[in-house]
C-alpha cells in the first residue's frame, strides 16, 4: 500500500470514529459535569416496533439494462461462411459495411501459418480483386511469397511491409487468377523461414466455397 493510500485510510478511520461530547460548566470551561441531552427522536419512517419501513412501490431497485451482443462500430463480424472461407465485415455506422473474404492457413497440426483476405478493387488495371497475405515475422522477405493453384504455374509476390502482427504482401488478382481459383481444387502458399533459408514452408489454400464466397463479396460491395 502506498503512503498516499495509507494517509487516506487513516483519514477515513478518523472520520468514522465518534467525537467525544465535551460537557460545558457554567463558566464555559470544560468539566466532567453531566449535561442533559435531548432524547433522539425516533425516525418517523420506523414503526413502533423499531422495524425498518417497507420499501416504496418499485423499491428503487435497478432491474438492469440489456447489453447488446451486436458488434459495435469498427468491430469485425462474420457475415457468412462459404466452405472454408469467411465473409468478414466491419461495422460502418456511416454506410455499407466493407467486407473481405478471409481464410486462415494452417499446417498439418492445425497451427496458424498465414492468412489471406480478398477484397474488391476498382480501376486497378488488370487486377479485378486485391488480396492481403500475412505471414510470420520470421519470414525471409527476399524469397517473397509464392502461390500456386493445382498444376498451374506458380506466381511470386513481394512483401510490402512488416508490423508486430506479421509481414504483409498486398497483391492483385487478375481475371485469370480468379478463374483458376473458381475451377481449382486446392492452392498452395509457400514461404521461406529466415532462420532456415534452405527450407520451404508450404501450406494448403482451400478453394472449397471460393466461388460462392467471392460472389457474396462482390454483392456486398455492390457489384454484380
Amino acid at each position: 500500500m502506498t503512503s498516499r493510500m495509507l494517509a487516506t485510510a487513516a483519514l477515513m478511520a478518523a472520520l468514522a470514529a465518534p467525537f467525544p461530547a465535551l460537557a460545558q460548566t457554567e463558566d464555559g470551561t470544560g468539566g466532567d459535569a453531566e449535561t442533559e441531552t435531548p432524547e433522539a427522536e425516533a425516525p418517523e419512517a420506523e414503526s413502533a416496533e423499531g422495524e425498518a419501513p417497507a420499501p416504496p412501490p418499485g423499491g428503487g431497485l435497478s432491474t438492469g439494462e440489456v447489453v447488446s451482443n451486436d458488434p459495435q462500430p469498427g468491430e469485425t463480424y462474420v457475415d457468412a461462411t462459404h466452405g472454408d472461407w469467411e465473409l468478414r465485415c466491419i461495422v460502418n455506422p456511416n454506410g455499407t459495411d466493407p467486407c473481405q473474404l478471409y481464410q486462415m492457413l494452417t499446417d498439418p497440426e492445425g497451427a496458424p501459418v498465414a492468412e489471406i483476405s480478398l477484397f474488391p478493387v476498382e480501376d486497378s488495371g488488370p487486377a479485378e480483386a486485391g488480396a492481403t497475405i500475412i505471414t510470420p515475422l520470421e519470414t525471409l522477405l527476399t524469397e517473397q511469397v509464392t502461390i500456386a493453384i493445382d498444376s498451374d504455374p506458380a506466381k511470386r509476390y513481394p512483401f510490402s511491409f512488416c508490423t508486430q502482427v506479421g509481414c504483409f504482401a498486398r497483391i492483385g488478382l487478375t481475371g485469370d487468377d480468379l478463374a483458376a481459383m473458381r475451377r481449382g481444387i486446392e492452392g498452395r502458399l509457400r514461404i521461406v523461414p529466415a532462420a532456415a533459408p534452405d527450407r520451404q514452408v508450404v501450406v494448403g489454400l482451400s478453394l472449397t466455397g471460393f466461388t460462392d464466397g467471392f460472389n457474396a463479396l462482390r454483392e456486398a460491395a455492390g457489384g454484380e
